[in-house]
Formats: structure tokens, C-alpha cells, sequence
């Protein structure tokens, strides 16, 4: 029997969060199609994983069996094909690096101008990764390391390198009537409809919704996005403001969006992130290297 490893670690999620709910939204992707996948799953197994009740997913005694041997197949599995990557990259001479947005600002070009030196017959080839699923690649393997944004789902299980740190700001269209300051409080703005990533981000949306300092106040969603472009128009439309960092206003300028400073809420911070699962290669170890040089880190 051939199992797709996609639908082990779809159990392994369900199983280690005891919730679908949890689970769906740590696996980025939708309640009813992680329960789809798991009946999948027990179908081609010819037996039932888990016990349904309304206070979670307990796990029956072959899902305890299964949840017992799956660690060793998803470890081998996810040890065979970093080896394969790292021999294509080594073949290729491609370093891929993820970046959310602006990555890491004009340091981004630094890093990269450092690891040449060290590897000057290497290219690094940049993948941007979107705001509802901005660790999706550095899971999967497609890239080896990313420029993230601090927090972001799944950083538990990267090891980080802070790059840099920046005050958040406020982005919101030219015509808003808060528009005509020159700095804002944040409790000025937590009436107002935001502009959000998508809820299965966690830890990432809260802060872009500056969740720690509404006191449990519910926040109002004006619009829910993925990709900068449509960030911007949601907000020169006047479907709502949103948080940004301060690198915003210098990459992301339009006449139609002004950026105001924000008093009353914690910095952005950028590092480099990669699998802790792993040693890095000798090309992501040079990469790092760079980084640290490049940003002092």
C-alpha cells in the first residue's frame, strides 16, 4: 500500500493538536478538507484513527499505533530529501532563499553581495511567500532559508537569526480622516476595520492587528489579503488601515496611501529563519554568515 506522506502529516497534526480546528489552521488550510483527507487516510488503512466527539479528536488504538510509527517515516522521509535539494542546489549552484515583503530591507542586497563573495559562482534566487501562508516553502524545503517577519506560524520549529528591528507604523488611504496626523496613538485606530492576513496565520495576523495591545477589545476585519498589491488597494480603497513597518513607506509608496507613525505598540523585527530539523548545508551556512555580517546580528 502507497501512502501519500501529505496524509501522514495531516494525522500527525490532528493527532499532536487534538483539535481540527487547531490543526486545519496550523496545516494552512481548511477544517473541512483536513477532515476529508483524514477519512482518506483510514480508508486506505482500513481502519478508524480517531474517536470524533465534541470536545476534540481522541485518538483510537490504531491511531496510537500509527501515531507511534509516523515520526520515523516523516524523520527518514524528510532526511532523503534534503539530501536530494542539497545535491540539486549543489549541482545548480542556486542558493533559494524566502522573503516576506521587503525581506530585509536594503540589507537584503548586502547579504546577498557578502554571500557572493564567499561563493562568487553561486546565485541566490529569492521566492516570495504570501501573508496566509508565509512559512509554507521553508516547511516543504522548497527554500532553504527565509527572510521572516517575527512571529510567524511554525517559528518554533526554525532557528532565527534577528536581523534587524523597526517601529510598526500605520498605513491608510490619503482621504482618511485620521490621515491629516502626524502621529497616532494606537488606541486612535482600534475602531477602526483592519486590513488582515488571513486567520489561519495565528501568531502573524494578531500582531499585524496589533492584537497585544486591544486588552480584548474584538478587532473589526475590513478586508483579508495575501499579497502586497492587494494590501494596497484593499487599503487606497478605504476598506481599512493597516499595520506595517516603517519600510513600508519607502517601498511601498503610493499617492493614494499615506503612512503615519504609531506610538503604543511593539517594533517589527526581521530574521533569518531556517529548519532546526537539519545542519544547514555549507551554501546556507556561508548565506547566514553573510547575514551576520551584513546586519551586525
Amino acid at each position: 500500500m502507497d501512502v501519500d506522506t501529505r496524509l501522514l502529516r495531516y494525522f500527525r497534526a490532528v493527532a499532536e493538536e487534538g483539535n481540527l480546528t487547531r490543526a486545519a489552521a496550523r496545516l494552512y488550510i481548511s477544517q473541512p478538507a483536513l477532515t476529508k483527507q483524514i477519512r482518506q487516510l483510514e480508508d486506505q488503512l482500513g481502519a478508524s484513527l480517531f474517536e470524533r466527539s465534541r470536545s476534540g479528536m481522541a485518538l483510537t488504538g490504531p491511531g496510537h499505533a500509527l501515531a507511534r510509527a509516523v515520526p520515523a517515516v516523516l524523520d527518514a522521509w524528510d532526511r532523503a530529501e534534503r539530501a536530494v535539494r542539497a545535491a540539486e542546489a549543489e549541482a545548480s549552484k542556486v542558493l533559494r532563499i524566502g522573503f516576506l515583503a521587503s525581506a530585509a530591507n536594503e540589507k537584503t542586497q548586502d547579504v546577498i553581495a557578502g554571500f557572493r563573495t564567499r561563493r562568487p559562482d553561486w546565485r541566490v534566487e529569492m521566492r516570495q511567500a504570501s501573508w496566509g501562508a508565509p512559512a509554507a516553502a521553508l516547511v516543504s524545503g522548497e527554500v532553504e532559508a527565509a527572510f521572516m517577519r517575527l512571529p510567524f506560524p511554525g517559528q518554533e520549529d526554525c532557528r532565527l537569526l534577528p536581523l534587524l528591528t523597526e517601529p510598526r507604523c500605520v498605513a491608510m488611504a490619503a482621504n482618511h480622516p485620521l490621515a491629516h496626523h502626524g502621529t497616532l496613538c494606537i488606541d486612535d485606530l482600534l475602531d477602526e476595520p483592519f486590513i488582515a492576513a488571513p486567520g489561519a496565520t495565528g501568531a502573524f495576523r494578531d500582531h499585524w492587528i496589533a492584537a497585544e495591545a486591544r486588552g480584548g477589545r474584538p478587532v473589526r476585519i475590513g478586508a483579508v489579503t495575501e499579497h502586497p498589491d492587494d494590501w494596497l488597494s484593499a487599503i487606497a480603497n478605504g476598506d481599512g488601515i493597516a499595520l506595517a513597518p516603517d519600510s513600508a513607506a519607502r517601498y511601498y509608496a503610493r499617492p493614494d496611501i499615506v503612512y503615519r507613525e504609531v506610538t503604543g505598540i511593539t517594533p517589527s523585527t526581521v530574521a533569518l529563519a531556517w529548519p532546526k530539523a537539519a545542519s544547514p548545508t555549507p551554501a546556507l551556512a556561508d548565506f547566514i554568515t553573510a547575514a551576520r555580517e551584513a546586519t551586525g546580528a
